[in-house]
């Protein structure tokens, strides 16, 4: 396989180009950091070593992303991605109600609860 080739082609771009662009944020957050961290030398070097070190790692993760394991594996998971079946607007608008309905009505059980025990352990018993 060529250094510079890209691997199955065409086969989970999205993927990759997603999973690329993390990791470049990731990588540019990091040369950022590294620059600011290098104020106190040279121009030169607080700005060519961030700038190296920033196409290093960008040249790394797409040797990584296309090597042939690593591709395999986001041609997987987007394959994966494709079979799920997602709720409809208005699956998750009704799951939303049963759910903060079900919150709402255990809060207040909880709360009578407490008011209950309060009253018992207070005025009944006379602890408090």
């Amino acid at each position: 396989m060529s250094i510079n080739r890209i691997y199955k082609r065409g086969q989970a771009t999205y993927t990759r180009l997603g999973t690329g662009l993390g990791v470049f944020v990731l990588i540019l957050i990091g040369c950022a950091v590294l620059y600011q961290h290098l104020a106190n030398q040279s121009i030169l070097v607080q700005t060519l070593v961030p700038a190296i070190l920033c196409v290093i790692l960008s040249w790394l993760t797409f040797w990584v992303i296309n090597k042939p394991s690593v591709s395999d594996f986001l041609i997987a998971a987007e394959g994966e991605i494709k079979k799920v079946s997602w709720s409809t607007r208005q699956e998750i608008a009704v799951s939303t109600t049963v759910v903060i309905t079900v919150v709402i009505l255990m809060s207040i059980g909880l709360a009578i609860v407490d008011l209950l025990f309060n009253w018992i352990f207070g005025s009944v018993l006379g602890l408090f």
